[in-house]
């Protein structure tokens, strides 16, 4: 299962021991009366309120603390009633009870027309001692004290929200003073000030933790959805307005987190429309609803991504079954995820904070869909990963487990799977080293079953993303999440339509917390949030125009300062890791890949600086340092974890062995790595190339080396070219190899290197390449230009040295006579072009 649920209260663990000891055996039968004990409320400081009927029939009602694990009877009706509604203040002084005081049928045969259905009273309850009457009515009506900030002193005045089945919702303030021996209570005898909060509302959602009051009103052939923010200091404001295209039933009021009263919600949810709001700790505003399929066998459900401005509705086909069978979805709240659940048919992770592309969230069915402890529908989600199993009493904290993600990732067939499961194991888990070997161990193995995107592309970008994002605000909306910039693909058995929908309005001032981020959320939308990531576009073009501004010599300012980056970078680097490196990386300079860690310092700081200035220069050279060195670290990783599951060791730097199976498992994930990191233009650690080449000259037949060089995919470094011409002796079949080599070196690199091997054939080189730079320069007539000096090579060849020794004149001569005639010059380089072959044949 890949919902992990942990009961963190239970009816039956938690109350029914303590109902024994107080010798109340009617409550202990909950199987066969399910009404006798269950939840009426869940308060914000994690005390649940329960009632239960006693042994004479009468009702009590109890609290169990979350903190403590204490129960503590709170007041007893000497009658059976059926609680409807319940809440206890922050205080614990005041309870508000509704209950429903008989039933049609009691109502019809004893004739009491002329008394009220439902009652809704105000105790005083430090200690026992007065009741109030708040409404005494024929339509039901929910309570809910509003609860101050954490950690404020105890207040003497109170709020209470009350909410009628008639459409409106209005506030209490209630005052209480304290008598003699601690006794509170009520501190005026005559109506309790009270003011009109919302009406004409058809649905409301009680948000507990946050202290918000969602509501939806009608609005002509649509729906507005509001929200009512209630602050510490009893002010409360309307702070949001959003319209959606939801067509919502008027005539009955729909309650959520307003009390789980389930027998009296069973009724109203098969009238009403099945709706709940979510938000997210990133600023995300998420509406669920299923909808009513003309289809049979098929569900339909849409969320409102009200933070990134689109709806998605989701049409799911279901396996035959009965139709008494099908439920109503189920929404939970995940924080990065919200959940949409089918009991015995599917389980939806829908992600918040990426909802664009589809591959990012997680469809299953089957086993990997059960959910053992919720087998229906009657649950709610009072707070951010938790849920209410209102049948059984049960409160649950809900969370992805990681083992089962990477048992689904790892027997996953389809790239949506792998894709929506890599992504989450990366961004929803908190980063371990377990963790992060057991993906790096996947990805090696599965390098070659990932047909739409990369996998190691994706382990890097998503792992960088999760690292650096927590440090700053808003950085989440400028570094990339994913390598991918669309995604085409289906998720089997489920067909997605989005729509485009208007932005929230929001209405508040110096607001912090949710709303700011939320805000934040809704202007990056506007301005086109996909170009406010990093891309390297232009990064590899400046990469390019820069490479060829070093090739001809050219050493500038702006050059030095991004090589001073990349220094830093490394410098960064060295502070993490001060223990000897497995793997034999960081052990030379790298001209092109510093080159390419300092520009991305350099572009990646420009990036930031456009859009994060309110942060400070000093701030953003740290996380763009913290973001290039994380990146090559990530690298390091991978090729650690590899190394260490192959066994190697630093013996790829000799040449006179073959290379093993593990080594060419290794030298293959190492061409993925280069191959990935092209595709994003993202640098790789010095040595890196180095590394590689030596375990394809291990590895790989001359044929298919000298291919891979070709294109790109194997660079000559001039370490692993230089031990490679010392250490080799000069076989027929190692003299094969030099030679490849030896022709396909860069011209300066092929300087440096060549003194290294001493044989006629480098020699013949040497010479062929000196005595064309000498032609070329007396046919040019550049005799201003500086001579490099002669490479000083001993030679065996006497012929060779003869012609050195003649060479080495004419340059005296011609140095010595730079303005002599052009005709005696070209006549005698055309004299030295017939001479120079026979002398030097072979």
């Amino acid at each position: 299962m890949l919902l992990r649920l942990v009961p963190e209260f239970e009816l039956r663990r938690d109350v029914v021991p303590w109902l024994a000891e107080r010798g109340c055996a009617a409550a202990l039968d909950t199987s066969e009366n399910s009404s006798a004990l269950y939840v009426v409320n869940v308060e914000r400081n994690g005390k649940i309120i329960y009632t239960w009927k006693g042994n004479q029939k009468n009702t009590h009602i109890g609290l169990y603390d979350l903190q403590t694990k204490q129960n503590e009877h709170l007041y007893m009706f000497e009658k059976n009633l059926h609680i409807i509604s319940c809440s206890i203040n922050n205080e614990r002084t005041l309870l508000a009870v509704s209950f429903c005081q008989y039933t049609e049928e009691e109502r019809a045969s004893q004739l009491l027309q002329s008394v009220s259905k439902y009652l809704t009273l105000l105790i005083e309850i430090h200690p026992i001692n007065n009741v109030r009457v708040l409404k005494a009515v024929d339509s039901c009506v929910r309570v809910q004290f509003l609860y101050p900030v954490e950690g404020r002193n105890a207040s003497r005045e109170s709020r209470l929200l009350l909410v009628s089945e008639d459409k409106y919702i209005e506030q209490f303030d209630i005052h209480v003073v304290a008598e003699e021996e601690h006794k509170v209570v009520i501190e005026k005898s005559g109506q309790l000030p009270r003011a009109k909060v919302i009406d004409d509302l058809v649905w409301a959602q009680w948000d507990m933790m946050e202290q918000r009051l969602f509501y939806i009103v009608p609005k002509e052939s649509k729906s507005t959805l509001r929200c009512v923010q209630f602050y510490p200091d009893e002010n409360f404001n309307s702070i949001l307005e959003s319209h959606l295209d939801i067509a919502v039933n008027d005539t009955q009021l729909k309650l959520v987190n307003f009390g789980y009263d389930y027998c009296q919600d069973q009724d109203v949810a098969s009238k009403s429309l099945n709706l709940q709001v979510f938000t997210s700790k990133s600023g995300g505003l998420c509406v669920c609803c299923s909808l009513v399929s003309d289809t049979p066998h098929e569900i339909i459900y849409s969320i409102y991504f009200l933070h990134k401005g689109y709806n998605k509705t989701f049409r799911v086909s279901l396996e035959r079954t009965e139709s008494h069978q099908l439920k109503e979805v189920a929404f939970m709240n995940l924080d990065y995820y919200v959940a949409a659940y089918l009991p015995g048919q599917f389980l939806h992770l829908l992600n918040v904070q990426h909802p664009d592309l589809l591959c990012y969230s997680l469809f299953l069915t089957g086993e990997d869909a059960r959910i053992d402890t919720l087998q229906n529908c009657s649950i709610r989600s009072p707070w951010v990963s938790a849920v209410l199993d209102c049948d059984t009493g049960t409160l649950y904290n809900v969370s992805i487990s990681d083992s089962a993600l990477l048992q689904f990732l790892q027997r996953s067939k389809q790239d949506c799977e792998r894709l929506a499961a890599l992504h989450c194991a990366l961004l929803y888990f908190q980063h371990t080293e377990d963790l992060e070997m057991q993906i790096i161990r996947w990805i090696s193995e599965n390098l070659s079953t990932c047909h739409s995107f990369d996998p190691i592309q994706e382990f890097i970008i998503g792992s960088l993303y999760c690292r650096m994002c927590p440090e700053t605000q808003n950085l989440d909306k400028l570094l990339p999440y994913t390598s991918l910039h669309d995604w085409i693909g289906v998720v089997p058995g489920v067909v997605c339509a989005t729509d485009i929908i208007s932005l929230p309005v929001l209405e508040f001032q110096n607001s912090k917390g949710f709303w700011e981020k939320l805000n934040s959320n809704l202007e990056s939308v506007k301005y086109a949030e996909p170009h406010l990531h990093y891309h390297s576009n232009m990064l590899r073009r400046e990469w390019r125009n820069l490479s060829e501004e070093r090739e001809e010599g050219r050493t500038t300012a702006y050059l030095r300062n991004i090589f001073e980056n990349a220094k830093k970078v490394l410098s960064h680097l060295d502070t993490w890791d001060s223990e000897a490196r497995l793997v034999p990386l960081f052990e030379e300079e790298d001209y092109q890949q510093q080159l390419l860690m300092g520009l991305m310092v350099a572009q990646l700081k420009d990036h930031l600086m456009r859009h994060l200035q309110y942060v400070g220069k000093k701030k953003i050279d740290q996380i763009v340092l913290d973001y290039v060195a994380n990146l090559l670290n990530l690298v390091h990783r991978i090729m650690k974890e590899v190394w260490r599951r192959y066994q190697l060791h630093s013996c790829i730097f000799c040449f006179d062995e073959r290379g093993s199976a593990g080594e060419f498992a290794v030298f293959h994930i190492m061409s993925r790595i280069l191959e990935a990191a092209n595709g994003m233009c993202m640098p790789l650690p010095p040595g890196f190339h180095t590394l590689h080449l030596g375990l394809g000259v291990r590895c790989l037949p001359l044929h298919t080396l000298l291919h891979y060089i070709d294109n790109g995919i194997l660079q000559l470094t001039e370490t692993c070219v230089r031990k490679l011409l010392k250490d080799l002796d000069d076989t027929e079949q190692n003299e094969k190899l030099k030679f490849s080599i030896v022709m396909r070196l860069p011209e300066a690199l092929g300087q440096k290197v060549r003194q290294y091997w001493n044989h006629p054939i480098n020699a013949n080189l040497i010479a062929r390449k000196y005595v064309k730079f000498l032609l070329e320069k007396l046919g040019n007539r550049q005799c201003s230009r500086p001579i490099p000096e002669r490479p000083s090579v001993p030679v065996e060849f006497l012929p060779l040295n003869y012609l050195t020794n003649i060479l080495a004149e004419i340059e005296n001569q011609e140095n010595s006579t730079c303005h002599a005639s052009e005709e005696n010059n070209l006549s005698s380089t055309r004299e030295r072009k017939v001479w120079l072959p026979a002398c030097i044949s072979p």
